[in-house]
Parts: structure tokens; C-alpha cells; sequence
């Protein structure tokens, strides 16, 4: 029975993420859907409501998480820039530099909640890999530490 359980485990759980002591929360997860929830108003500013997240990097070790997404519309529908509460204050760069839906995230656990600390949308670097934040947030983003 434990073979079994430790096989299905190893299944669940890629190998990277027990080499580096982070998880990625499940779908449907009340730990995912608290991360997307405390990202979605930062996001709703910019592009405006209402948003959800394709997740493309979801890791989660203790109290501190990363994520790695792209907002779109319910259903995933593009969002039209140009028709943007963010464009027309002049905070979305539609030159084609950035993507500016692709948002980076760093979250830290504050109670029984989810706060997200630390987010760039549109990010050309790996703004997260700075000494300060490293120190931080290793334990979800130590592989691009220097």
C-alpha cells in the first residue's frame, strides 16, 4: 500500500518541484483559487473586469508562492488593449515590447491569506531573480537566483 501511495505521489508531484520543495496547487484547489483571487483586482485595473488566468507556473512552498500567468477574458477570449481602463490612463505599452497580460507574481501568506507582494505585467526580465527578492522567495523561485 505505501509503494502505491509513493507512486502516486511521484505521479502528482513532478520531480523538479520535490527537488526545490514547492508544490503546484490543483485546479480547483482553495489555495489556487486564493492566489488567482488576490491577483485579479491588480489585474482588473489595468484591463478591467471581468478576468481570469491561463496559469503556466503555479508554486507554492510554506507561506510564500509564485506564479507565472496570462489574463484573458472569461472563456478565454483575448483581451482588446485598446478598450482598456490601463490604455487610456496610459499605463499599457501596446508597442509590441511587452506582452502586457503575461504577469509574474509573488505572493506571501499573510494569516489565512493570500497577498500578492510583488508583481510585473508585461515583463521583458526575470525581475523576480534580484539578491533582495531572492532572499525572500527562494524557496519558489530559486532556480533563476543567482
Amino acid at each position: 500500500m505505501r509503494r502505491i501511495l509513493l507512486i502516486f505521489a511521484l505521479v502528482l508531484v513532478p520531480l523538479p518541484a520535490l527537488a526545490e520543495g514547492w508544490y503546484e496547487p490543483p485546479r480547483g484547489s482553495d489555495t489556487r483559487a486564493a492566489l488567482m483571487d488576490a491577483i485579479r483586482p491588480h489585474a482588473e485595473w489595468i484591463f478591467g473586469p471581468p478576468i481570469e488566468f491561463d496559469v503556466y507556473e503555479l508554486r507554492v512552498a510554506g507561506d510564500v508562492a509564485f506564479a507565472g500567468l496570462t489574463a484573458q477574458r472569461p472563456g478565454g477570449a483575448p483581451i482588446d488593449l485598446l478598450a482598456t481602463p490601463g490604455y487610456a490612463r496610459g499605463e499599457v505599452d501596446t508597442s509590441g515590447i511587452s506582452i502586457p497580460q503575461i504577469i509574474q507574481v509573488l505572493y506571501r501568506l499573510s494569516g489565512n491569506t493570500w497577498v500578492a507582494t510583488h508583481f510585473r505585467f508585461g515583463a521583458t526580465d526575470v525581475w523576480y531573480s534580484y539578491g533582495p527578492i531572492c532572499a525572500e522567495y527562494r524557496a519558489v523561485v530559486g532556480d533563476v537566483c543567482e
